[in-house]
Parts: C-alpha cells; structure tokens; sequence
C-alpha cells in the first residue's frame, strides 16, 4: 500500500493513488506527493557503524577544500521571526483569545437586551475591547501561517475560513462603534439588529475556528 502526502496541508494519505480531493483542506489529487519509507537517524546511524566494522579500510569521503564552505542562505529579521511564530504556533494560540472573549460578550449583551440591565453590556463592551486589540496580532499571524505553511493556498476551505475572520473582524468593529456611539441601543428598537450582527459574528467566529483545528489536527 502506497502512502501520499498533501503538499498543502500535510495530511496522510494511504492507499494505491491519492484521494481525489484532500479531506482536509481540499486540495486536489495533483498536490498529493508520494512519500517513501523514511530511515528512522538512529537505525541508520547503527548500520553505518555496522558498516564501518565490516569494512574498515572503505574510502573516506572527499575532504572539503580549504577556506570552502556549504553556502548558507541568511534569513531577514523578518524572516526569523515569521518563522518563530510558525515553530511556536503564535497563530493557534492567539486566536483563543477572540474565540473565547466572543461568546461572553454576546451572552452578556444578549443578557442585557432581555434584562435591561445596562451593566452587562457595559461589560460586554469591555470583552469586546480586548477583542479589538487582539485581533491585528491574530490577523497578522493568520496571514504568515497561511502563506508559509500551506503556500498561500486558496481552496474551498481557506476561502471560507477568509471569509469567516472577514465577517468576525467587521461585526466586531461595528458592534463596539455601535455601542460607543449609541450605549442605548439595547432599549432601542433597533436592538434586534444590533443582535444579529453580533450573532453572525459569533457564527463566523465559530467556523473559522473549527475550520483551524481541523488543519492543526488533521480530522
């Protein structure tokens, strides 16, 4: 049995020839690579020395030319540290923030338009602040993951997820202008709509999110 490897998104494949369309990411069969049984370092380092032993006098390699070096490609700063928040998941992790300050928000200020209580919308614009701030950062990390990670890939899904953080950052700003400009909106007969902006958002947010964990897990 053959394995395949998607080149966007990584995800293993076994079986004679690759899926037609990647489960994951949904990427087509032409970016399925075929990969080969991998020499675990250890075991391969055994068999050198085993090697070695055999055959003691087997020819040494070429010894470099003095003052000659492997040429080494040197990265930016920037470079180093998009390829930091890569290796230490910055995109993941930030995310949590939006993901769970958004569903108190909505809560407290769905809370409040039932209730009347001015107090929880007053927190729920205070979530909503903390949200604001976090989102350039997760945008930004976003953004470098995509390109770095799965090449700038725009299938169906990474499509969706665009969209889906498109539609949580613009109903977020307009959620907290809304409630700066008008703290009252919840008594208003306008609260409906207020509400459901905040609804599409959360809605959003939720798929952009399940749509990233399936990446990073890979089911």
């Amino acid at each position: 049995m053959k394995t395949w490897q998607c080149t966007i998104c990584k995800y293993i494949h076994k079986g004679e020839f690759p899926p037609e369309k990647c489960p994951v990411c949904g990427a087509d069969a032409s970016k399925f690579i075929e990969i080969k049984a991998v020499i675990i370092p250890e075991k391969k380092a055994l068999e050198e020395k085993a090697t070695a032993t055999i055959n003691p006098k087997r020819e040494e390699p070429e010894k470099k030319e003095a003052g000659k070096q492997d040429p080494v490609i040197k990265k930016t700063g920037i470079e180093k540290i998009n390829a930091l928040l890569i290796k230490h998941h910055a995109h993941p992790v930030l995310v949590h923030t939006p993901n769970g300050i958004l569903p108190a928000a909505v809560i407290l200020l769905f809370l409040s338009w039932i209730s009347g209580y001015d107090l929880l919308s007053k927190a729920a614009f205070i979530n909503l602040i903390f949200v604001i701030i976090a989102l350039p950062l997760v945008i930004f990390t976003g953004i470098i993951e995509w390109k770095k990670k799965y090449n700038g890939a725009l299938t169906l899904i990474f499509k969706i997820k665009i969209l889906a953080a498109s539609l949580t950052t613009i109903s977020c700003v307009i959620s907290l202008v809304w409630l700066l400009i008008d703290p009252e909106i919840l008594s208003s007969p306008k609260a409906w709509v207020f509400m459901l902006i905040n609804i599409i958002m959360i809605i959003a947010a939720g798929i952009a999110g399940h749509i990233g964990g399936k990446l990073v897990f890979k089911d």
